[in-house]
């Protein structure tokens, strides 16, 4: 049984090199359980335009959206070679991306003042110790967190997003290549705010607007304009749809290079996310600190632990990689 330490030691024990973050789920069901847990998620979803899909749920005995995507197009693989083609599988597969982006719109916090200044200072103390950012996460609380300026304390944050070269009065603003020497914030999976719009990757924006960033997002839905958004079923599927995108595909490059440690807080190192974890074990970071919540021997750590272990088995031995655990409430990243 691997040694659960706290924040503060792991902190320690990284030393006084490079820091950098990688954020799960668990980052924002820490700050609102009752919003980002898959199961609330699929309470609140409207499955009337795809009501096969909704049995499919029933049928898995799950709520992970991403599972049930995963086996409808496994399903529209393979049935074709059994009985008949079946596009219906595929499509539904495609509409329940829609749907999860619409149910994390319309469940999540309206304002950022739904998080009161005490969450957010302790959540910008937690950042506060790292130097590069990256999430998996398409919620708006990272972003949030990180415009709270008159909150202390100071964290360096730049998303590479710059007002467009062509059009300083948009009201919205994009990423470019040529941006992105100081960008240090990195949404692997896109988020709610970020529209992939045919000529240029656009963030939405309450500055230039005065419009709420949720007000913006729900309105851009009812269009049918949709955010930059990987949820596909499998670790393969998503990694084809990050290569498809300029911003993504460096932000998962970006991975690499970073030297010192990596810290994962709030992941469970699913198998659907094996071509992020898989950047850890390509990369130079000497030290890998994983989040532990509660008991470190329920099932669900357990795999946490052997994914881990298994991370650094795959580095060579001229590059070494030393995991350790820590336990998940003592970096209280909220509260």
């Amino acid at each position: 049984m691997p040694n659960v330490i706290t924040f503060e030691r792991a902190l320690e024990l990284a030393g006084s090199g490079k820091r950098h973050l990688l954020l799960g789920n668990g980052f924002s069901i820490a700050c609102r359980p009752d919003i980002f847990v898959y199961g609330k998620l699929f309470e609140r979803a409207n499955f009337d335009e795809i009501p096969r899909a909704r049995k499919a749920f029933d049928a898995l005995g799950s709520t992970d959206f991403e599972r049930v995507i995963k086996a409808l197009r496994d399903f529209a693989a393979i049935a074709p070679i059994y009985a008949h083609a079946s596009p219906e599988a595929a499509s539904d597969a495609d509409a329940l991306r829609e749907v999860l982006v619409r149910t994390i719109a319309r469940s999540h916090p309206a304002r950022p003042a739904d998080i009161n200044a005490e969450e957010y200072a302790c959540c910008k103390m937690f950042l506060s110790h790292f130097n590069r950012i990256f999430t998996v996460n398409y919620d708006l609380l990272l972003y949030w967190t990180l415009m709270q300026d008159e909150i202390e304390p100071d964290v360096r944050c730049d998303d590479g997003f710059r007002k467009p070269d062509d059009d300083y009065d948009a009201e919205y603003v994009t990423w470019e290549a040529e941006n992105i020497y100081d960008q240090n914030i990195y949404y692997l999976h896109g988020a709610l705010h970020l529209f992939d719009a045919p000529s240029e990757l656009q963030k939405y924006t309450w500055a230039n607007t005065g419009v709420p960033l949720i007000d913006q997002i729900r309105e851009a839905l009812s269009r049918n304009f949709f955010p930059l958004f990987v949820a596909e079923g499998t670790s393969e599927e998503k990694f084809t749809r990050v290569r498809h995108s300029d911003y993504l595909s460096k932000a998962y490059r970006s991975i690499i290079p970073i030297t010192g440690s990596l810290f994962i807080y709030g992941h469970s190192l699913a198998k659907n996310d094996d071509h992020v974890l898989h950047m850890i074990a390509k990369g130079k970071t000497d030290n890998l600190f994983v989040s532990i919540h509660k008991d470190p021997e329920s099932e669900s750590n357990q795999a946490i632990i052997r994914k881990a272990n298994a991370l650094a088995a795959l580095r060579p031995p001229r590059k070494p990689l030393a995991v350790h655990f820590f336990d998940s409430d003592s970096a209280h990243v909220w509260r």
